[in-house]
């Protein structure tokens, strides 16, 4: 390797390392924003909190990638710009394309090792961090009640709670309202102060409510006329929820994506086989929808003397003025017979409309998670085509202009990926939907890249003010008079 590569390496290497680490932790810090309630208030060890973090920045490698390659390509060769160093490497006989090679090898090596990343090591490590969040979401929960807000995670119950004391049990000023019994009564119940803890199969939640009342008011039923409103006062009281299936909801929520926890080679299988229903489904419909026909028919072909005229019975004006000559309760029960087989047609026509649609989004989301772990892994590659060039038509190093430069690029190439993904999901589009952002993309790379390789000084400012100033000299020449001249 020459010294030219070791220097070219050295300058890339450490903004792609210091970039790679600011976007995992810019990403992770979403990550825990996200689920900051589900952390807070549980009495969670460090490890288990550390062990979270960690499988949750494994998952967000694919995606920080090529934003650390974006921006240190262009951080790169902008210093080597603004130093004139790529100047000297031109007198010396070394062009810019050479110069970038050495990066584009590591780029070209990150984008196979962002694939086997992402087909290897993040659904491992995706699976980790979710069986810890379910761990999580089962471990007190609901013991995380806010204080001066209304909690409502607790099906059929509204609770508000004025203050808690610092061993987060004891609470003060408590207001429940109970909406279980819908439509029929209504109950609140307010209690001075009490204390809260969970069932040792942390299955229920205890509340021993202090010195309280309990309002009753009936809206309707029996108790409406002989008692409208109940008023009770009561000593201490114990109320027991029932939070299993709080947490319950909480797992299938953080595991409905199964998707995200295969490979290539088990997406494209299950992908297949999902496909094979698919078709079953849209076959079982069709049949459905011929079995009505037979029924169709036979009301068409009621006081048909022969049956071998039943097709011609299918003509509109036939079956008008089939209706029209038939007696008045005839046409009644014909009318009505041929009524209840197009409400049933239309009836099973949504049904099995919903299904498929379900159905079809099901597959979608497995596309474009199939998709996905070739477009991030490629998206190295692509913004090093875009980045190098671009760092070294500007000319400008440091962290300013190559940080906005990355940023925009980044949001463009991720809005763009986003519109492809959105209409792939709504099946506006096919998988290939998913390549937008690249096929975006890849025509601003390869024009950057021929202008720097190519000298051929299509974004010089010079050129163009050069270009307009001779366009104007031969319009002003054109537009002189021969005769006089």
């Amino acid at each position: 390797m020459k010294k030219i590569d070791r220097l070219l390496l050295r300058s890339f290497l450490g903004p792609l390392a210091l970039t790679f680490a600011v976007s995992v932790f810019v990403l992770l810090m979403q990550f825990i924003w996200k689920y900051i309630d589900d952390l807070v208030g549980k009495g969670l060890p460090l490890n288990a909190i550390a062990e979270l973090l960690f499988y949750a920045s494994a998952t967000f490698v694919p995606m920080a990638l090529p934003i650390a390659v974006l921006f240190a390509s262009i951080m790169t060769m902008g210093n080597f710009g603004e130093k004139y160093e790529l100047v000297a490497m031109k007198a010396g006989g070394i062009s810019v394309r050479r110069a970038m090679m050495p990066m584009a090898g590591v780029a070209v090596v990150l984008t196979v090792a962002a694939f086997l990343f992402a087909n290897h090591v993040m659904p491992v490590a995706m699976l980790r961090y979710r069986s810890i969040l379910i761990s999580i979401a089962q471990k007190k929960p609901a013991l995380n009640i806010p204080v001066g807000e209304y909690y409502h995670d607790i099906d059929g119950y509204v609770i508000r709670v004025g203050e808690k004391d610092p061993d987060g049990l004891t609470m003060h000023d408590i207001v429940i309202y109970d909406h279980t019994d819908v439509g029929n009564t209504q109950t609140v119940i307010t209690a001075a102060n009490g204390t809260m803890q969970t069932s040792p199969d942390e299955r229920y939640l205890i509340f021993t409510l202090n010195n309280g009342h309990t309002y009753t008011e009936s809206t309707r039923g029996a108790d409406y006329y002989t008692r409208p409103l109940l008023s009770m006062d009561f000593s201490q009281q114990v109320l027991t929820f029932d939070v299993s299936s709080f947490a319950f909801n909480r797992a299938e929520q953080m595991t409905s994506s199964t998707y995200h926890l295969l490979t290539v080679k088990q997406l494209a299988a299950t992908i297949r086989g999902l496909e094979g229903n698919f078709d079953e489904r849209c076959g079982d419909f069709r049949n459905l929808i011929y079995s009505y026909l037979p029924a169709y028919n036979q009301i068409v072909r009621i006081h048909n003397d022969s049956a071998a005229r039943a097709p011609a019975a299918l003509h509109p004006g036939s079956i008008s003025h089939r209706l029209d000559t038939m007696p008045h309760r005839q046409r009644v029960n014909v009318t009505l017979r041929a009524r209840n087989v197009a409400r049933q047609s239309l009836e099973s026509s949504a049904s099995y409309n919903q299904i498929l649609r379900g159905e079809r989004l099901w597959i979608n989301k497995h596309h474009i998670e199939w998709q996905k772990r070739y477009t991030l892994s490629l998206a190295c590659l692509l913004l090093f085509l875009v980045g190098a060039p671009f760092g070294s038509i500007v000319r400008k190093g440091g962290l300013g202009l190559p940080l906005v430069a990355s940023v925009a690029f980044f949001v463009a190439y991720y809005v763009v990926g986003m519109i492809g993904e959105k209409a792939v999901r709504e099946s506006a589009l096919g998988p290939e939907g998913m390549w937008v952002s690249t096929l975006f993309m890849l025509p601003i790379g390869i024009v950057l890249t021929l202008e720097v390789t190519t000298d051929s000084r299509i974004f010089d400012s010079a050129t163009w003010h050069k270009l307009f100033k001779h366009k104007k000299s031969i319009d002003s020449t054109d537009s002189i008079d021969p005769v006089k001249s």
